[in-house]
This record gives C-alpha cells, sequence and structure tokens, in this order.
C-alpha cells in the first residue's frame, strides 16, 4: 500500500487487545512490519483488569510509540477492532469515560507521523492473528496455564 510520500520510510502496525471477562484480565499486542513486510518486532503485555477496548487502545498505543522509535514518515495501522478504528478515523465519538483518555494519548501520539492511515481487518488476518496469540500467551502465563 502506498501512503503517497515517495521513497519515504513507511512501517505496517497490526494491533490487538484481548480481555476475559468485560472487565477482566486484559492483554495487548502488537506487531510492526517494516516496508518489505519483514518483522522489526512484537511486543505484548498486560494491563490488570480491564475492558477489551481498553486493551485494544493499550496494543495501538504501545504500537505507534514503537513506530516512532523507528522514526517512519508514514504508518498504516491495522486493527480488527473496529470500534477503535471508527474513532481514530473520526467516524464514531468516543463517549465512554473509559476510553477517553486513551483516544487522547492514541490521537497525540499519532499527531507525530507526516502520514497515518487507520485500517479494520477480519480477526483470522495473519498478523491479527498472531498478535492475538501473544496476547492470550500473556493471560495464560498471568493465570498460570
Amino acid at each position: 500500500m502506498d501512503l503517497g510520500l515517495g521513497g519515504e520510510k513507511a512501517l505496517y502496525l497490526y494491533s490487538d487487545g484481548a480481555s476475559r471477562g468485560n472487565p477482566g484480565p486484559s492483554a495487548w499486542a502488537y506487531i510492526l512490519l517494516d516496508e518489505y513486510r519483514n518483522l522489526i518486532e512484537e511486543r505484548a503485555g498486560s494491563i490488570g483488569r480491564g475492558t477489551n477496548n481498553e486493551a485494544e487502545y493499550r496494543g495501538l498505543i504501545e504500537g505507534l510509540r514503537a513506530a516512532l522509535r523507528h522514526g517512519p514518515a508514514r504508518l498504516s495501522v491495522y486493527s480488527d477492532s473496529e470500534l477503535v478504528v471508527r474513532q481514530m478515523n473520526g467516524i464514531y465519538r468516543v463517549a465512554s469515560p473509559r476510553l477517553i483518555p486513551l483516544y487522547r494519548e492514541a490521537k497525540s501520539v499519532s499527531g507525530n507521523f507526516q502520514k497515518i492511515e487507520f485500517h479494520s481487518v477480519p480477526r483470522d488476518q495473519p498478523c491479527i492473528a498472531k498478535a492475538d496469540q501473544l496476547c492470550n500467551a500473556v493471560l495464560d502465563r498471568e493465570r498460570g496455564d
């Protein structure tokens, strides 16, 4: 996907979140790829008790921060959370008091990119499926599985 900025560095971010219970134990994950779709890094972590949407936003924020460390001018973000994608694209307003600070943080970090796009993808998209596995591994470790 060409974001229209010539030869400037582009990255691809896939983010996910998971919650067992809503709210319940929650985790986030992201996968960051370079312009050739090679893996740069993948990470996952716990947010403790939270909602699925909170975990989705935390995965996005952590992934955006990771992308910033690599200095791209353009970033394509992919998530299976239609809510997060539509809120970040300005289609849906953010009404939940639990999500407003996370949305503001995500918007603040995303403002550091010259060009950024948010895309909704199905849960079975391979990088999203991998991010989901990373989230579930964190939740399994916390549960002692």
